[in-house]
């Protein structure tokens, strides 16, 4: 349930985020609804990369799972 939470959170914030860009940019240049109808198809298009990335990373697993600390093993000598 969290996972879908996220991801679907993802695709609405990347929505969000170029729809809120346009309307202000049309807002402050007057040139309604040329700036919205791109920034929201550039958001849209954002928080579907975001969610294909979060479902890809959550079938494969991390990208390198060997990145955690490195411990010396004790064969190693200095």
């Amino acid at each position: 349930m969290a996972r879908a939470m996220r991801i679907s959170a993802e695709l609405i914030g990347g929505v969000l985020v170029g729809s809120v860009l346009g309307w202000a940019l049309d807002k402050w240049l007057g040139t309604w609804p040329m700036f919205f109808i791109l920034f929201f198809l550039l958001g849209s298009a954002a928080g579907m990369l975001n969610v294909v990335r979060s479902a890809m990373k959550e079938k494969t697993g991390p990208s390198n799972p060997n990145a955690g600390p490195s411990v010396r093993d004790d064969d190693e000598s200095n």
